[in-house]
This record gives C-alpha cells, sequence and structure tokens, in this order.
C-alpha cells in the first residue's frame, strides 16, 4: 500500500503571494472598512502581548492618536523581532478606556495606522475597557502575526 500523496496546487501567484494572508469576507457581505471579518494563513506564529503606546523610557504622548501612533511603532518593532512584518498580522485587539476616543478622529488614527502598517487590514476588534494596567495608557493593542512558512 503506498502512502498518500499530498495534492499538489497549481498556482499562478508568486510564492510569497500564495502564502500571504488573505481577508475572509463571505459572499453577499458588505466590505468592511479599515479592517478584515476574518482572516487566512499558515505559517509560524508571532504574538505580541498588549502593546501600549509608550517610548522606551515609559513615557507617553498626550493624547489617543499620538498614543496611537507609538502604539503601532511599538507593534511593528516586535513584530520585526520576531522576524514579522506589517502584512503578515492577521488579528489586532484594541482595548481603549474610551471608545468616543477611537471613534473622534478617524482621518488621524487612520493616517496613523497606513503610516506604519501600510493598507494591510487584519481581523480587528474594539473594545472598550475600564482601565489598563499602565495608568497613562489610553489604548492597549495586542497583534498576531504569522509569517508565511
Amino acid at each position: 500500500m503506498t502512502p498518500p500523496q499530498k495534492p499538489i496546487i497549481v498556482s499562478s501567484a508568486p510564492p510569497e503571494e500564495e502564502a500571504a494572508p488573505r481577508s475572509l469576507n463571505p459572499e453577499g457581505w458588505p466590505r468592511p472598512k479599515g479592517y478584515a471579518n476574518g482572516m487566512a494563513a499558515h505559517g509560524r506564529v508571532v504574538l505580541t502581548g498588549g502593546v501600549v503606546g509608550w517610548d522606551v523610557m515609559g513615557r507617553f504622548p498626550e493624547g489617543f492618536v499620538p498614543q496611537a501612533r507609538r502604539c503601532f511603532q511599538n507593534i511593528r518593532a516586535i513584530l520585526a523581532e520576531g522576524g514579522a512584518e506589517p502584512r503578515h498580522l492577521v488579528r489586532l485587539t484594541w482595548y481603549v478606556t474610551n471608545i468616543d476616543d477611537y471613534l473622534a478622529n478617524p482621518r488621524e488614527l487612520g493616517e496613523a495606522y497606513r503610516a506604519a502598517f501600510g493598507r494591510h487590514f487584519p481581523a480587528m476588534a474594539v473594545v472598550e475597557v475600564k482601565r489598563l494596567v499602565e495608568n497613562d495608557a489610553l489604548l492597549e493593542i495586542e497583534a498576531t502575526a504569522i509569517v508565511p512558512d
């Protein structure tokens, strides 16, 4: 008896695109703006803990968007340490102390996001919480990336 053979996958996409995470949007659903409903990927997982928007000295900038900008930079640094890039992100979970701060400046927040991550929009959730461990933090984000094999 011969062992089962792996299926042969035929694709015209370059190898780096075949393994790249892809967004999932069920047929007939409206296209999400600024996030994905779901993501599919396979490879090595790189996770962050809750990342806040402080600098290397533990100082927080004033305001939600400046803290978000620094938080995005901090996530990029952690991803790079794990051999991942923003294009490998499959999920971001935001914890915010005031949802109105998140909703107040969509243009500036979007610009800060795209400056750090480009036009890659993984699955995202935003959760309002009573407080974060760091008293001066206005947001904290957990990131999940999958680096293709």
